[in-house]
């Protein structure tokens, strides 16, 4: 397959498809017999999602977004100069401002020609991908379907490195999945190499809820819109109205934490599951996580999966930080 120039877009899978609707059936019924109630994240994005989750990020409270490019804008050219990739490996398939900078500093440094987004969906790298080599026909796509913790070590080595991981998006991980991922990345690197990672840093409260909690209601619909997803994909009667989206931040784990709260005693049937579910007024589920972060902990994060800090930057307001990682120098 190929894009409106020459550049070859390539899309394989790095384990054999699985059977998406079986997962979802396992993990919904995981989730929604657990004694606290949860829905796994990942759920949230059929295409309303997407385009809820898009629309999210240009609201004026939801910073996270226009802080990471605020930082790129200015640190991209300097970056890319320093580590000059052959490769730019992304973990998700974007085709957003904020991966199209980066493609295009790494061609303003005559570096590489290759990238390569990682990610669970086939169609959303297929589309990214296209987009992408119409706009870049200098550009090498390889995308890969994979999850980024089992699959990341089996991407093909090109030549040197940068691999990317932006948007805050580990913030969804808790520690010990955090620990896991951290640790695949290490193992993917090479004397030379780079690691960027997108941050979330901990700020004042109630700037962090607003952006999860957002004034026009756009992210509660986002919440709600996982329980659409499974009425339809699972033959669910969840009354999604009698939901109240809950945003909160948990001080102990410095995360945002999200749920859906019932306001009022709801018995669902979901035929995919042969399953009726209970829920009595003021019961949640937890649907996301999204951890906030300090420098002195992404540091201790950082040696204890095998790397050392080499770069911090932060947008003008100190809301968001991008890290540059990379092995750690043997004894």
């Amino acid at each position: 397959m190929r894009a409106g120039g020459d550049a070859p877009v390539t899309v394989a899978h790095l384990t054999a498809p699985t059977d998406h609707r079986a997962q979802m059936i396992e993990d919904v019924r995981h989730g929604l017999t657990a004694y606290r109630k949860h829905l796994a994240s990942k759920y949230f994005y059929d295409a309303r999602g997407s385009e809820l989750f898009d629309e999210i990020t240009r609201l004026p409270e939801y910073y996270l977004t226009s802080a990471e490019t605020e930082i790129l804008a200015e640190r991209a050219d300097s970056i890319m100069a320093e580590v000059q990739p052959d490769e730019l490996i992304e973990l998700g398939s974007g085709s957003s401002d904020k991966t199209r900078m980066l493609i295009e500093s790494m061609q303003r440094n005559s570096s590489g020609r290759r990238y390569v987004p990682l990610d669970i969906s086939e169609e959303a790298l297929r589309s990214a991908a296209l987009r992408l080599c119409d706009d870049y026909t200098w550009l090498e796509v390889e995308g890969l379907v994979g999850d980024y913790v089992p699959d990341l070590g089996k991407i093909r080595r090109r030549g040197r490195r940068l691999i990317v991981f932006l948007g805050s998006t580990i913030g969804n991980y808790v520690p010990t999945l955090r620990h896991s991922l951290l640790r695949s990345v290490a193992a993917a690197l090479e004397p030379g190499d780079a690691f960027l990672l997108g941050l979330d840093l901990v700020k004042d409260e109630e700037t962090m809820i607003a952006a999860y909690d957002d004034s026009p209601g756009v992210s509660a619909e986002f919440n709600k819109n996982i329980l659409h997803v499974i009425n339809r994909e699972l033959g669910g009667d969840i009354p999604v109205d009698a939901f109240e989206h809950v945003t909160r931040f948990d001080r102990e784990l410095s995360c945002m934490s999200q749920s859906l709260r019932a306001s009022r005693d709801v018995v669902a049937n979901i035929r995919a599951l042969d399953l009726a579910v209970t829920f009595v007024a003021g019961e949640e589920i937890h649907t996301e996580v999204s951890c906030k972060f300090s420098r002195i902990q992404v540091e201790r994060e950082f040696d204890a999966a095998g790397m050392r800090l080499t770069h911090w930057y932060t947008d003008n307001g100190d809301r968001f930080a991008v890290a540059i990682g990379s092995l750690q120098t043997p004894p």
